[in-house]
């Protein structure tokens, strides 16, 4: 069980022991988008893996049904799961019955269902509040706030342990919001859990000082969490060329791509058998594993 302080996590053995091989840690925020890596010095390069994640399992049955398809053919490897929403219990009663690789999907922004405790809404309204304010208004810590936070995200991990048998042992957040200052400089999220990186991105494709900032909050991040070495999002589908550069990392590198199945264009790509043509030699993991170096 974890031990939730406001400024002290402690990790409790299990989640080491469920967790899967080491995920090395490669700043690949400036790399360029293509099969030859920028890896620590002196890190051997390692076998890497495909990994499709489809975010907001739980979130209503609709999200659920269209993510269980996509898994049912093979073209997902693992989900986040959302907890206190209208489809949460069940979705979390499928997944333990059927082996599904389930990590938390941390939500500070998007109402709760009525059925959750009426505090609970209350701080988390309080947060949705002032996140979705201004676009930078996550990068600002909040004092004011503080406790707020605290406890939405100890009663969303105490609900995922009661529903899904076990404590996270990956963790990202719905609209990115686990990257916010009042979550990362609290350390909010247990240590020594893997958690979503921020984007990777080809050089020109953000301002210099864009790429910074997600550096240095992926550097914050890899202090005492496990990440992966690039991260994207599935969609646009539409351009191919990239999709197909983004798999062929693969190769050498860990690649967590995260898609959302209730959007059409992505469920087409995803059940119609698109992904595994274009996929090609690089396999879609099964569940959200890596190998060994």
């Amino acid at each position: 069980m974890f031990h939730y302080q406001p400024q002290r996590l402690l990790c409790d053995s299990r989640i080491r022991k469920d967790m899967h091989a080491p995920i090395h840690i490669l700043d690949s925020v400036n790399a360029k988008l293509s099969p030859e890596l920028t890896g620590n010095i002196g890190e051997p390069r390692h076998a890497g893996a495909l990994i499709i994640n489809a975010d907001d399992f739980g979130r209503d049955c609709w999200n659920t049904q269209k993510i269980l398809e996509c898994i049912a053919g093979g073209s997902i490897s693992s989900v986040s799961a959302m907890v206190f929403m209208t489809d949460s219990e069940r979705a979390a009663a499928i997944a333990r019955e059927r082996g599904i690789d389930a990590g938390l999907h941390l939500n500070l922004t998007t109402p709760f269902s009525q059925a959750a405790p009426a505090l609970l809404r209350e701080h988390q309204q309080r947060l949705a509040r002032y996140l979705r304010r201004h676009r930078l208004a996550r990068l600002v810590f909040h004092p004011g706030l503080a406790g707020s936070f605290e406890y939405v995200v100890r009663k969303q991990l105490d609900e995922f342990n009661r529903i899904y048998g076990d404590p996270p042992a990956r963790i990202d957040g719905h609209h990115h919001m686990h990257h916010c200052a009042n979550v990362l400089m609290a350390r909010l999220l247990p240590g020594g859990t893997v958690v979503r990186r921020n984007f990777s991105f080809q050089p020109g494709e953000k301002s210099w000082a864009n790429r910074t900032c997600r550096k240095m909050l992926d550097r914050m991040l890899a202090r005492r969490h496990r990440l992966t070495d690039y991260f994207f999002s599935l969609a646009p589908v539409e351009l191919a060329n990239r999709l197909e550069r983004i798999f062929a990392l693969s190769q050498q590198s860990i690649v967590e791509v995260e898609t959302h199945p209730i959007n059409p264009a992505e469920y087409r790509f995803l059940s119609g058998g698109e992904i595994f043509r274009r996929t090609g030699d690089h396999p879609v993991a099964r569940g959200f594993t890596v190998a060994r170096a």
